[in-house]
């Protein structure tokens, strides 16, 4: 009799057992049912928020991100290649569902976006490219099309004859590769423009200013600079107003909320209109398609236009 009456009991513990509403994975922090709740995680490499063009391509990720509900982690590179490699790897290490990058060096990067192939993680490349590495959509505007649009406006201002100086980019970047390629499809092809000289002041203002003080010590007889963003393109402007040089024509490129005030106001002749903040605003809504395995196109343009 004892022994039935222990397995009744027995019995009725496994049926109590059974009938809790509480499973172990729900009790787990309800992690399984909420751990992401479908939220898509992108984690945004900026190549330097220092520079407002970036800063406005990082407000249009945000903006999509929350319109979108998705985790957004952005880690600004400081125009070091060797922290943005590191950033990346920590961004792998949290398991993001993308990555979107903006390469300080687009032969730099190729080892963290090869880390992010092995480990599974999708990567989209935004404003500048990287020199491999799998990347599965590229967005930005089309650099070399903006460098011709400048070279061109400069010729015609000109009147097919003068002397111009150029301000580079960042060297080993997609971006100042491309806007120079560009600018030279044209002026290499015009007889009576000579390109006086030509050094890189690494996409910054402070640079800007002392390469062109620079120029103007060595080389004080020229009539146009192009620069390829407008961070250098102010701060070459600052150095001709100082050599009293305000005849000399600044053309820039990016269309910051500063160069298009200084073009307004006469001093900057013209800026190449980039849309930083759809670049921004497109790679998470690529991201959000890439992470729900839609497909997408190996590379999304963002138009360009002149502002003078």
């Amino acid at each position: 009799m004892k022994k039935v009456i222990v397995s009744i009991v027995v019995l009725l513990s496994l049926i109590v057992a059974g009938c809790s509403t509480d499973s172990p994975a729900e009790n787990n922090g309800d992690n399984q049912e909420n751990e992401k709740d479908g939220q898509v995680t992108v984690g945004l490499s900026v190549s330097t928020l220092n520079n407002p063009f970036f800063v406005t391509l990082k407000e249009g990720a945000e903006s999509a991100a929350e319109e979108h509900g998705v985790e957004l982690t952005v880690a600004d590179a400081q125009d070091d290649p060797a922290k943005q490699v590191s950033d990346i790897e920590d961004l792998i290490q949290q398991g993001v569902d993308v990555l979107v990058i903006n390469p300080t060096d687009s032969a730099a990067v190729v080892s963290a976006i090869e880390s992010a192939n092995d480990a599974g993680i999708p990567v989209i490349t935004v404003d500048r490219s990287a020199e491999g590495g799998e990347v599965v959509s590229h967005i930005a505007s089309d650099n070399v099309a903006g460098g011709e649009m400048a070279g061109k406006f400069i010729v015609e201002k000109l009147g097919g004859e003068g002397r111009v100086v150029e301000l580079e980019g960042i060297p080993g970047s997609s971006a100042a590769r491309e806007r120079g390629e560009g600018f030279h499809n044209i002026v290499d092809h015009e007889a009576g423009i000579e390109v006086v000289a030509k050094q890189p002041a690494d996409f910054d203002r402070a640079k800007g200013l002392t390469v062109m003080e620079n120029i103007i010590q060595a080389t004080p007889d020229f009539e146009a600079v192009f620069a390829h963003n407008d961070e250098m393109a102010l701060g070459a402007l600052q150095a001709l107003e100082a050599a009293g040089m305000e005849d000399v024509m600044v053309v820039g490129f990016d269309a910051t909320d500063d160069a298009v005030k200084s073009v307004e106001e006469g001093k900057m002749a013209a800026t190449i209109a980039q849309q930083p903040e759809i670049i921004g605003s497109t790679g998470i809504e690529t991201a959000v398609k890439v992470a729900n395995g839609e497909d997408v196109e190996e590379f999304i343009p963002v138009e360009l236009q002149l502002v003078e």
